[in-house]
């Protein structure tokens, strides 16, 4: 069975060096250049996985799991405090630490430090913690029109920006529609990422087809479904937006062997 690196480490990873026209350069943090957070918290809010509150303080992702007592499925909830003060070491206990009776932290590293000062504060209502922690997992899948290399086109709409292989011009192409239309699996895979952690893509989709290839689809509105999950070509994956970027559009891309191509290769003609 296909093992994969869950999060914003690997959509970097898979996605170093692609930009929108709108966007220049992608920005990856790289956990690796800096030390990791060892004090203060993070709030969750909606949308946050733990792979990308990792990445975004320095930690491993499995660590910051152990560090906090969180189990698989590694679920994590809107107003739930990951900490950073446990240690990046600290081991798992054979049973859960009761959340009625959760261990207070000194008052002196209540504070987060001044390198976790830009995520925004939380302004989330207290019933925001009963919301559904994941997105809803896709179900419906549409028929669609595949290429002789078994691609299909992800939306409908018109082509507003084409792919270009030089500098940090587009390395995929530009479909325009309509808030909330549907975005599709251009073919059968795996999601490998889901989330905001990427900066210029927006609410982010990238699924692995195989060793070779990967695609990605940004500046959704709404994800419809998490990483791990098996999706078919033609299936609902997520609602176009325009987060990231400044009208609404799908940003999609085709990776072979990590290098952008043209999708115009690969999808069928229209």
């Amino acid at each position: 069975m296909f093992r994969f690196v869950p999060g914003v480490l690997l959509a970097g990873w898979l996605l170093t060096g692609c930009s929108t026209p709108q966007q220049g350069g992608v920005q990856v943090v790289d956990r690796n250049g800096r030390p990791a957070v060892t004090s203060g918290y993070h709030t969750v809010r909606r949308g946050d996985t733990l792979s990308s509150i990792a990445g975004r303080y320095g930690w491993d992702w499995r660590a910051l799991a152990r560090a906090n007592g969180i189990q698989p499925p590694y679920v994590i909830h809107p107003g739930q405090r990951i900490r950073f003060d446990r240690g990046a070491n600290t081991p798992v206990a054979s049973a859960p630490t009761p959340r009625s009776a959760p261990t207070p932290a000194p008052a002196s590293k209540t504070v987060p430090p001044a390198v976790v000062a830009t995520p925004v504060p939380q302004q989330s209502p207290p019933t925001l913690s009963k919301a559904p922690t994941q997105p809803v997992p896709a179900t419906k899948v549409t028929p669609v029109a595949r290429s002789a290399s078994g691609w299909a086109w992800p939306t409908n709409g018109q082509i507003i920006g084409r792919f270009s292989s030089n500098g940090s011009l587009n390395k995929g192409v530009d479909i325009a529609g309509q808030l909330g239309q549907p975005v599709l699996a251009a073919s059968d895979g795996t999601v490998v990422y889901a989330g905001s952690g990427l900066r210029g893509y927006g609410e982010l989709v990238i699924i692995k087809h195989n060793d070779t290839y990967v695609s990605a689809y940004g500046h959704n509105r709404r994800l419809l479904v998490r990483e791990g999950q098996q999706v078919k070509a033609g299936q609902s994956i997520a609602e176009m937006g325009s987060t990231g970027t400044d009208r609404v559009k799908l940003h999609f891309e085709i990776r072979r062997q990590g290098k952008p191509v043209d999708p115009m290769q690969y999808l069928p003609r229209r």
